[in-house]
């Protein structure tokens, strides 16, 4: 999962056609029963990686409906939004579409796509609350969770064992007495963590760890709550970690993370799971040091619980103006259902809810993300979160309070009150 998921933005104008098409009462529920033609649009991940669940979900369909033909289209990330805005203000939508969790907000707020019934897909009361939080707005479902990816903690097993540590820290306190003793024994130009200052999602989850949010829904109004003595208790630990253990440049986001932490700059990162392995690859590890040397733990948060992990992964949709919407949801639910999701988890995949989690966690080898991903929070679903995500508002307030530019009191204000002027416009 090597991507970025970006916020959806930047569609209004394709939705001016999409406003005509109806109520969103349900029809996707009952529209195109006697569809005899489908089309699925998913990323190169499926077609790469898992396209053998693609063609079950295909051959679930077409047996109970013969003669259906299904239609496949493979888009990369960078690329997918731009021609999924083209043709939704068409007459050609396609009746599947893979989302971004990130990027169904937008799409959801201009009434792009479908409402569904949650009752008509398998494991819909375990979603995961992340996840579920993704495909719902004003009340209403208009998606199906595909799959998740967490964060975890990674280190170097073998930097931490040269001072001292032996074994992975349970326990906050323990971390910071491990990250303490690889840092005075590598010095400050070493990073013993490398936390990028704008990485925002590293820094909400010590916010959400200490009871705060990014915003708050009052009566349909939504409030930014970056100030609340909660949520500054969140960031000032954050900025504590930047200023002990991040001696890196302060201006950075996570773009490049493995990168610098395969050249060997740093003993620990807190990212997404395929990081570490990634940095230990062999075309990224510069210091020959990496291989079997890395090695993947649940972070532990400053409250002694689990440090709450954002999230990613992908949703499926049906846009409104698809004519099989109701073909297109027993095929999403033979995608993503439980014999695709066995599919998805040995691909090295999270899976979509709750029950097949709690399997995970008792295989070693998945332990520890599955672990990490109960505990998790999303971004808030106002109807404005896009133009807060366009405008970088948390990686310009991280930025000032990591190189000391504002106070985090200063910087906590100042950004409340630039998400307060467009998280309630659509």
């Amino acid at each position: 999962m090597k991507r970025k998921l970006i916020a959806a933005i930047g569609i209004a104008g394709m939705m001016v056609s999409i406003a005509a098409c109806g109520d969103d009462s349900g029809s996707g529920d009952s529209k195109g029963t006697d569809a005899k033609e489908l089309t699925v649009w998913l990323t190169v991940d499926a077609q790469n990686n898992w396209p053998d669940l693609v063609k079950a979900a295909d051959a679930a369909v077409q047996k109970a409906h013969p003669g259906v033909k299904i239609n496949h289209e493979y888009y990369g990330w960078p690329d997918k939004n731009a021609k999924l805005d083209a043709v939704l203000a068409t007459d050609k939508a396609p009746d599947v579409v893979e989302m971004g969790n990130t990027e169904m907000l937008g799409y959801m707020v201009k009434g792009a796509f479908a409402p569904l019934d949650t009752a008509k897909f398998d494991n819909s009361s375990a979603w995961l609350d992340g996840l579920k939080a993704s495909v719902t707005y004003d009340g209403k479902t208009y998606g199906v969770p595909y799959y998740a990816g967490g964060r975890v903690a990674n280190w170097r097993k073998d930097l931490f064992a040269s001072a001292g540590v032996k074994t992975t820290p349970k326990t906050y306190t323990e971390l910071t007495a491990a990250l303490d003793k690889v840092q005075k024994k590598e010095g400050d130009k070493f990073s013993s963590w490398y936390q990028p200052t704008r990485d925002w999602y590293a820094a909400m989850s010590f916010v959400y760890d200490a009871g705060g949010s990014i915003a708050k829904e009052d009566g349909g109004q939504w409030k930014a709550n970056l100030s609340s003595p909660e949520s500054i208790k969140g960031l000032t630990e954050f900025k504590n970690v930047l200023d002990k253990y991040m001696h890196g440049d302060k201006t950075k986001d996570e773009s490049d993370r493995y990168i610098v932490y395969g050249q060997g700059k740093s003993g620990m990162i807190f990212a997404p799971a395929w990081e570490g392995a990634t940095a230990a690859a062999k075309e990224n590890d510069k210091t020959g040091k990496l291989a079997n040397n890395v090695e993947n733990f649940v972070m532990p948060g400053p409250s002694g619980k689990n440090l709450p992990v954002f999230l990613g992964g992908s949703d499926l949709a049906v846009p409104v103006k698809s004519e099989a919407q109701a073909l297109a949801a027993e095929w999403i639910n033979a995608f993503t259902g439980p014999s695709g999701q066995k599919g998805l988890i040995a691909k090295g995949n999270l899976p979509n809810n709750k029950t097949d989690l709690a399997t995970l966690k008792s295989d070693p080898a998945t332990a520890v993300p599955a672990t990490a991903a109960e505990s998790n929070w999303f971004v808030p679903m106002a109807p404005g979160w896009g133009q807060v995500e366009k405008a970088q508002v948390l990686q310009t307030m991280l930025q000032s309070i990591g190189t000391g530019k504002k106070t985090v009191e200063a910087a906590a204000k100042d950004a409340d009150a630039a998400i307060d002027k467009v998280i309630n416009t659509k």
